[in-house]
């Protein structure tokens, strides 16, 4: 059964105290890495380095804007108002809106950028990551929780290899630790995992480079 379609924590103890694999060492590097390479993050840092081999840092700053910080913003705000239980809205069933709210404002950016011509490479990432939300959103309502960590994270390795080069194969070391981390800290399974690094390798890998 998933987790979250319980509407039960998957980090916790019986008698409501915190899951053992938080507070390890280990626990503790799972939750690090969790927070420091958070969808939000890695969004934000790859439209940044698009923007830089596109030479338009301007264009970067909207990007993560549209695709980054207002998404964030908004689920921060839904979680001080009680609407979501953590900023990873790790309940299922909370995912929906917030990934439909997600693919509006990189819509509004997308739709900005076109009008005012930004650079295509950059145009052609808001588009995948458009199609990456789709993709999340559609598994989600017919399956199941998926990692939105590692699909955001396979994205972003995969368009890295296709913008710099095929030495950032290295960065699927990156994507590894992550789902070790989602795993590690009893978020997803590894299976939840998977299919959100194969997801987000998709959209990247066919929707980018068409658009590019």
């Amino acid at each position: 059964m998933d987790r979250s379609a319980a509407g039960t924590s998957a980090t916790t103890v019986p008698d409501g105290g915190v899951h053992p694999a938080r507070t390890s060492v280990a626990g503790r590097l799972a939750r690090v890495v969790t927070e420091a390479l958070a969808p939000a993050v890695l969004v934000a840092g790859i439209s940044l380095a698009v923007a830089w081999h596109s030479r338009s840092m301007g264009w970067g700053i909207v990007a993560a804007l549209f695709a980054s910080g207002i998404p964030l913003s908004y689920i921060v705000r839904g979680v001080r108002k009680g609407h979501y239980r953590d900023h990873h809205v790790s309940i299922r069933e909370r995912r929906p809106a917030v990934i439909l709210f997600a693919a509006a404002s990189v819509g509004v950016g997308l739709a900005l950028m076109i009008l005012l011509r930004a650079p295509r490479e950059l145009v052609a990432l808001v588009v995948a990551m458009l199609a990456g939300l789709a993709l999340t959103l559609v598994v989600t309502k017919l399956w199941g929780k998926v990692s939105f960590h590692t699909a955001v994270a396979s994205g972003t390795a995969t368009t890295l290899v296709l913008v710099f080069g095929p030495w950032l194969h290295l960065a699927w070391l990156v994507v590894g630790l992550i789902a070790w981390s989602r795993v590690r800290l009893r978020e997803h399974t590894v299976t939840q995992t998977v299919i959100g690094a194969v997801l987000g390798a998709a959209a990247a890998g066919v929707v980018f480079p068409i658009v590019r």
